[in-house]
């Protein structure tokens, strides 16, 4: 650990540590646009300078102590770029000292000199750096009376991002993202002073799926998605914290929401997880939750167009309870933990034995997407739903051994049974967001609510046991899956048992009470970032 002292008080930083971060974990905020944790720091803003002082020393090299007993500062005449220099012992630094402040103020004036007065149509404006420290730090007028210097506008550097040369003050965390993080070496700076651009290189094109991470670490509004761009200002947004539900990896989100609608998607910080960052395609795979075409009404075979839920449920477990040992139930892996708990019970309850989840295998960019596209299989592993019987499964469909068949958020036919094998089964009940080949043969559907609209937890694939939270209402009649479940376990059970759990939080206490890598956990322990289970799940023998 290295002695410093940050604004007259003495911290200790391991060694290594950038001295922005030793202020900034000292309570002293350091105004930045190069800086960025998660990259290298080239020094490029100016923003982040400080005062910079070391002790003084006898002949000897030992520290001149003052009556305080103290080591005496010897603060150095030049600021410090405080994001590319590392703590050192015995270093001081002053965060805002009038040398500081006064070189902010500089500093802000030579980024504001050709930057356009464009703040009401921008489309970073609420959430822009440059706006923000012009009001803190800048001097709130301008001195430049010359014309300023154009550059182009509305570039397509990309399917997914523009570009506004105009609007970039030459952070270069783009730059640098894409070579350090992403591996795709396609953007650079071409000339010189202010007439510097952003562009990429020729034959070039910003098409990485990690693209959009760009947009999100650009401090100004230079960067913009196409998706979001002009869709919704973003003071509108209600943001929610949650997880990603399209691979294992379990990518931490924030889903911005306004009138229960979903505009976008961003990373949320987890160094356990997924760091800063996000692939551009799970990131913009939100349509469907919006979709006009999802199901809100519960519906009954040969009866009217919808029906209520209680007839639903009540026409759902006659045929459950109609074909004792010849029912099969197909669930998701993509359903949340107490989901696949209360399937689980389902099963025990009515004796189904043959029982399982479908797999998704796919190939792995070897970053942020894994290899495994449900986003729950350490969870439906855990839960004992994961039983690898699908073939089993399909085939006593096609002999007509199985005659009722329960499907929890999937389509049969991504499952091995054809649509001819549907129509000859005796009932077919289905849980499910959108229609698709299933719900067309189903004898009761049931609709469901979508990622976005539910609460519960999940299980990565490196063992981590993270929250799903819910971001918007679910469209008309929709219910959470457990509800559905909760309500078949009480329509096919004895008359006489009580009733069932009233609240996630009741499942999540049953489950944990019944599993033992859950023990002692309950889903407000789970917090923002998760728990992880990897000891609990995979014990070493």
């Amino acid at each position: 650990m290295i002695n410093v002292q940050v604004d007259g008080e003495w911290k200790q930083f391991p060694k290594g540590t950038r001295l922005i971060e030793a202020c900034m974990k000292s309570g002293q905020f350091v105004p930045h646009y190069c800086y960025h944790p998660k990259l290298s720091s080239p020094g490029n803003c100016r923003m982040c300078l400080v005062e910079m002082g070391m002790p003084k020393m006898t002949p000897d090299r030992k520290p001149i102590l003052g009556e305080d007993g103290q080591p005496e500062i010897n603060w150095s005449p030049r600021p410090t770029i405080s994001c590319a220099t590392d703590v050192g012992e015995g270093m001081a630094v002053r965060t805002s000292s009038p040398l500081v402040e006064e070189c902010r103020k500089g500093v802000m004036e030579f980024l504001l000199i050709n930057h356009p007065l464009d703040c009401p149509i921008c489309d970073q404006a609420g959430e822009c750096r440059l706006q923000e420290f012009s009001q803190e730090f800048g001097t709130g007028e301008s001195r430049f009376l010359e014309e300023k210097v154009k550059k182009p506008k509305r570039v397509d550097i990309g399917p997914r991002v523009m570009l506004d040369d105009e609007r970039c003050i030459m952070c270069s965390r783009c730059i640098r993202f894409m070579q350090e993080v992403a591996h795709d070496d396609v953007l650079g700076f071409l000339n010189r002073g202010s007439h510097t651009t952003l562009s990429v290189y020729p034959g070039k094109s910003l098409d990485s799926n990690y693209s959009l991470n760009t947009v999100d670490i650009c401090p100004v509004g230079a960067l913009t998605s196409k998706d979001f761009r002009f869709n919704m200002r973003v003071w509108f947004l209600r943001e929610t914290k949650t997880i990603d539900v399209n691979c294992g990896t379990g990518t931490n989100i924030l889903i911005g929401s306004r009138e229960n609608t979903i505009h976008r998607i961003t990373p949320r910080e987890n160094d356990a997880v997924n760091s800063c960052w996000m692939p551009d395609s799970h990131r913009l795979n939100y349509r469907h939750v919006n979709s006009p075409e999802r199901l809100t009404e519960p519906v009954v075979k040969n009866t009217d167009s919808t029906v209520k839920w209680p007839l639903a449920i009540e026409t759902a477990a006659k045929e459950l309870l109609a074909a004792p040992g010849a029912t099969a139930l197909i669930a998701s892996a993509r359903l949340t933990n107490e989901e696949l708990f209360l399937a689980r019970q389902l099963t025990q309850s009515l004796g189904i034995e043959l029982f399982d989840v479908l797999p998704r295998p796919q190939e792995s960019d070897g970053m942020l997407i894994s290899d495994d596209g449900n986003p729950n299989t350490a969870g439906a592993q855990l839960l004992g739903l994961a039983t690898g019987r699908l073939p089993e499964i399909a085939a006593a469909v096609a002999s007509g051994k199985i005659k009722t068949l329960l499907i929890l958020g999937e389509d049969a036919t991504e499952c091995g049974l054809p649509a001819g094998a549907l129509s000859q089964l005796q009932a077919l009940i289905v849980t499910a967001i959108l229609p698709d080949i299933t719900t067309a043969h189903a004898t009761v559907v049931l609709p469901a609510a979508s990622w976005a609209e539910k609460r519960g937890s999940m299980i990565n694939l490196k063992g981590r046991l993270q929250r799903l939270n819910r971001a918007i209402s679910s469209p008309g009649n929709a219910r959470d899956d457990w509800e559905i479940l909760r309500d078949l376990l009480q329509a096919t059970g004895d008359p006489e048992t009580p009733a069932g759990p009233t609240s996630i939080e009741e499942v999540f206490q049953q489950m944990a009470a019944e599993t033992p890598a859950l023990a002692g956990l309950s889903i407000g322990k789970i917090g923002d970032l998760g728990v992880d289970l990897a000891d609990k799940l995979n014990p070493v023998s």
